[in-house]
């Protein structure tokens, strides 16, 4: 009796060690870099998740709208305000300041808990992801196929506000 209770007690403990494990959540960063427009207090807001970017390709790392509209925030922390809705947590913060301009640039580190990573660019559209996402939508559209789900990336397949139904997150995507 006490063998079949001490293997039950293992399986049990085995099964819920293995359970834990495969969710187990890992930290990643993100870096947002803020600069001010001109004769404006408002800040436009660009992104860094550590991804490789050409050097034309890191002016594409702006944050848009559904539209495909750069994002205007009132201050850095309106942007850190709009973050934390998708669970990023302030870090750390630095200025650079351009001498030749005299215009500050806000840089702002990010940290989000996260199991999968589909989890980071949750609620997140950069302009590049936009012009991806109208490119693809394009060439489906071309070729009859009406399987645009699949090339949209991953994070914006999961993305639905709260008032919105089943399938009509897709929708919004779609130009």
């Amino acid at each position: 009796m006490k063998k079949l209770f001490l293997i039950t007690l293992l399986a049990v403990l085995t099964t819920t060690t293995t359970t834990t494990v495969a969710q187990e959540r890992h930290r990643t960063f993100c870096e947002i870099v803020g600069t001010g427009k001109v004769l404006s207090s408002k800040v436009k807001i660009q992104i860094d998740f550590g991804q490789k970017t050409s050097y034309f390709g890191k002016y594409k790392t702006f944050m848009v709208d559904e539209s495909g509209k750069k994002m205007e925030f009132n201050s850095m922390v309106d942007a850190m305000n709009y973050l934390a809705k998708f669970r990023w947590k302030f870090e750390q913060a630095y200025v650079v300041t351009n001498e030749s301009t005299n215009q500050n640039v806000y840089h702002w580190l990010l940290s989000k808990d996260i199991v999968s990573d589909d989890e980071i660019r949750e609620g997140i559209i950069t302009q590049k992801d936009f012009e991806d996402m109208e490119k693809a939508a394009t060439e489906d559209k071309e070729n009859k196929n009406e399987e645009v789900e699949k090339k949209v990336p991953l994070f914006m397949r999961n993305m639905k506000k709260e008032s919105d139904e089943e399938g009509e997150a897709q929708k919004r995507y779609e130009p």
